[in-house]
């Protein structure tokens, strides 16, 4: 069997206003699903895709952030977020979902699966995946 292939999903667009962030949400779990190594990266408007207590009455559209809360249990625990974009939209770690994966390595211990990471250290990790994705 050979070794799974790297897939990045890189996030640019909010998360409602166009089909962008859903559909990579959708092509991420088919991906999970096919045990591919799969990460997804968060830039420009692309972190409110994770911003938590999203309210989408006001705009007529389905809220789909909870689905974010289920890419640990497809194995999906790398989720980057650059320190940049967060900082120039006045946003924090703690303007965040709490994502969590459970570590079986580690007696099933809860981990955070988002990590902060400066836009140089997100290029340095793009360029190890075999095939990177933007929506």
């Amino acid at each position: 069997m050979s070794e799974a292939k790297k897939f990045m999903f890189l996030n640019r667009k909010a998360p409602y206003g166009s089909v962008y962030a859903l559909e990579s949400l959708e092509v991420v779990l088919i991906s999970a699903a096919f045990e591919q190594d799969v990460s997804l990266a968060f830039v420009d408007d692309g972190i409110y895709q994770l911003v938590d207590n999203q309210k989408t009455d006001d705009i007529g559209m389905k809220n789909f952030s909870g689905a974010y809360k289920a890419l640990g249990d497809f194995e999906i625990t790398k989720l980057y977020v650059e320190k940049e974009s967060l900082e120039e939209r006045g946003l924090t770690i703690d303007s965040l979902m709490p994502l969590v994966y459970e570590d079986e390595d580690d007696d099933w211990e809860e981990k955070p699966s988002i990590k902060i990471v400066s836009r140089e250290e997100l290029a340095g990790i793009m360029e190890e995946q075999n095939i990177v994705l933007s929506f």
